[in-house]
């Protein structure tokens, strides 16, 4: 479970979020949304320590992500809106195996958990390939492969359909709604409910600071449009 307790962080003097409360559970598919500047990001990358709060708690599985950042990125996976961004090695497998690498695990582990990764997101036969000559849409995948190397119990996605054309969307989309079949928890944050309402158990809106809506997609679709949100 991820937590966030009256979290706080400011920018200078604003306030990107004011006092959030938010408590996400295990396996659940849950989107992210709101206008821009809503803080949407500014959120989850508290979720496993990238970011400290300026006052608040934010808590994994009953422990505060502070205590222990090895385990909150552990459990928590983080893939940011350019996967480019979180890129580290030249090469598809090499990039995969950062993170279990990083963990001390064994070899043999390392490479169990970067040959499952791949297949889960159909590269397993593009190990040897270079990142810098993949389209948008096998970057993001790789990306993907790199967190669930790490094994997380909540996979965190920052706008992962962005700029992809369709195609690349519906592999990414397909890839999302078999990670949760199979006990994934999944957060995604976006400006666009398009594809993804169906796969969501609940919709998250953030604005002004402050989770403003929270329910069923069905439930608050229609409240979506004066959060600058497109709901289909």
């Amino acid at each position: 479970m991820i937590e966030t307790r009256d979290l706080v962080a400011r920018y200078g003097e604003t306030a990107v979020l004011d006092g959030v409360d938010l408590s996400i559970g295990d396996r659940e598919f849950v989107l992210l949304v709101g206008p821009n500047g809503a803080g949407k990001t500014t959120l989850v990358r508290h979720f496993n320590g990238l970011v400290e709060p300026d006052s608040g708690d934010v808590l994994v599985d009953g422990r505060p992500v502070s205590e222990d950042l090895v385990a909150a990125r552990t459990t928590v996976g983080m893939v940011f809106q350019d996967p480019r961004d979180q890129f580290v090695a030249a090469t598809v497998r090499g990039d995969v195996a950062f993170g279990p690498e990083n963990l001390g695990l064994a070899r043999e582990e390392i490479d169990r958990r970067v040959a499952e990764a791949l297949d889960t997101v159909r590269m397993g036969d593009r190990g040897d390939d270079r990142i810098d000559r993949l389209s948008g849409g096998e970057q993001a995948r790789v990306a993907i492969a790199g967190a669930l190397a790490m094994d997380p119990d909540h996979l965190v996605l920052d706008e992962p359909l962005a700029s992809l054309d369709q195609p690349a969307r519906e592999a990414v989309l397909d890839r999302l709604a078999a990670l949760h079949d199979g006990g994934k928890g999944i957060v995604v944050v976006t400006h666009d409910l398009r594809d993804l309402a169906d796969l969501a158990d609940r919709v998250v809106v953030l604005a002004d600071g402050d989770v403003a809506l929270d329910g069923n997609p069905g439930e608050i679709r229609d409240e979506l449009s004066a959060f600058d949100v497109r709901p289909c």
